[in-house]
C-alpha cells in the first residue's frame, strides 16, 4: 500500500503548482501524529529532502525552496500539501510522498512527475 500523491504536470519557470499526498485508511486510521515529508529526485541525481512537517506542524525546508514552497497538512483529511510558487526548472523531477507512522514505519507514495520549463 502506498501514499496517494498527485497535482505534478508542466509548469512554465515563474509558474506555481499544488502537490497533495493522502493517506489511505489501509496504512493507518491515525494521520495527526504521523510525520509527513516531500522529497525529490532529480534527473541523475540523488533523492533529496525538499520540505517536512511534523504532527506539531513543526517545519523543515531544503535552502534551495525555503520562500518558495510551503508544506502544509489538513489532518481531518489525512493529507499533506506542497504548494509550490515561482518554479525553477532546477525544481524539475519526480516527487515523493512519505510519512513516518508513530511506530517508526515508513511508507512512501509512488511519485508524481513536476516538469519546469524554461
Amino acid at each position: 500500500v502506498q501514499l496517494q500523491a498527485s497535482g505534478g504536470g508542466l509548469v512554465q519557470a515563474g509558474g506555481s503548482l499544488r502537490l497533495s499526498c493522502v493517506v489511505p485508511r489501509s496504512i493507518t486510521s491515525t494521520f495527526s501524529p504521523m510525520d509527513m515529508a516531500w522529497h525529490r529526485q532529480a534527473p541523475g541525481k540523488e533523492r533529496e529532502l525538499v520540505a517536512g512537517i511534523d504532527s506539531s506542524r513543526r517545519t523543515v525546508y531544503a535552502d534551495s525552496v525555503k520562500g518558495r514552497f510551503t508544506i502544509s497538512r489538513d489532518n481531518s483529511r489525512k493529507t499533506v500539501y506542497l504548494s509550490m510558487n515561482n518554479l525553477e526548472p532546477e525544481d524539475t523531477g519526480v516527487y515523493y510522498c512519505y510519512a513516518r507512522l508513530p511506530s517508526g514505519a515508513e511508507v512512501w507514495g509512488q511519485g508524481t512527475l513536476v516538469t519546469v520549463s524554461s
